[in-house]
């Protein structure tokens, strides 16, 4: 099938009360393992890329990767621009044919978020692509974009009731405690914080930097409302360990193809039970 938009499978998400994984691809065998990791769990999956993504492998040759793995797979597959900086980059995912963009303002005074927002709503939702916003600044750093700990805020409830009322978007990013990157610690999540949002918020809520919480914590965060699932770490994690275990057992191997075959399996094999974790298996 081809591509579909991401609130297609966020609507279905949250009425179902499970979540959507939206993992990063870097290259081909990630998109091949992302694809594969959902197709054996029979689950609707999204394909993320990230600023870092799209410099490395070039937004044509993602683009056209996860496209023509959506063509080949039996369950729907989303494409979807994470962090996009900038007007004139959404511009050009929707342009190479992106199901899905995020526009990230949350640097902004909330009043221009909101504007930048909608400049974006009015352009993705005339052709049918959905669109995702963030709101309080989530720690860590998620390639190019970095946010100091000190700096970091968690999402104000009535800001959020505010600013899905005036920018009408598919899905909202919320700061609850999560963090892009390796955590020094374990995360705790802002619950309270979530009841509240949920309870002024409709909108599919969106998590960050989800590598690294702890399980429990993920499915207590879907149980208040939570329906995507935002998981890049943890893949670079098992996809380098595995290439890395080849290299050290076969220093002499020069096939790229014998190590990046394993990382294949093992970024398969996480992807899978992050799915099984966020309900969404047999949900395609």
């Amino acid at each position: 099938m081809s591509l579909v938009p991401m609130t297609e499978l966020l609507k279905k998400a949250q009425q179902g009360h499970y979540a959507v994984g939206a993992f990063n691809c870097n290259n081909m065998e990630i998109v091949q393992a992302i694809v594969a990791a959902a197709e054996a769990e029979k689950s609707p999956v999204i394909i993320q890329a990230s600023q870092g993504a799209i410099k490395y492998a070039g937004i044509e040759y993602i683009s056209t990767l996860t496209q023509l793995a959506a063509e080949k797979a039996s369950v729907p597959v989303a494409l979807h621009l994470d962090h996009g900086t900038s007007f004139a980059q959404v511009v050009q995912c929707v342009r190479n044919g992106f199901s899905s963009v995020m526009i990230d303002g949350s640097k902004l005074p909330l009043e221009e978020n909101i504007a930048l927002t909608n400049k974006v709503i009015e352009v993705a939702h005339s052709i049918g692509v959905s669109v995702e916003a963030e709101l309080g600044k989530i720690g860590g750093t998620e390639d190019d974009i970095s946010v100091s700990e000190r700096d970091t805020l968690f999402t104000d409830p009535s800001d959020a009731e505010r600013f899905v009322r005036e920018a009408k978007v598919d899905a909202l990013a919320i700061a609850i405690g999560t963090a892009h990157g390796q955590y020094k610690g374990v995360p705790k999540l802002d619950f309270e914080r979530l009841k509240e949002i949920r309870k002024r918020v409709d909108t599919p809520i969106v998590l960050h930097g989800s590598s690294g919480v702890p399980e429990e914590a993920i499915r207590e965060a879907i149980s208040l409302g939570v329906c995507k699932v935002n998981i890049d770490t943890n893949i670079r994690e098992a996809f380098v360990a595995a290439a890395r275990q080849v290299m050290e057992q076969n220093p002499n191997e020069i096939d790229p193809r014998k190590m990046l075959g394993p990382a294949r399996e093992a970024t398969i094999a996480i992807i899978r039970g992050k799915i099984q974790i966020f309900g969404s298996s047999g949900k395609a």
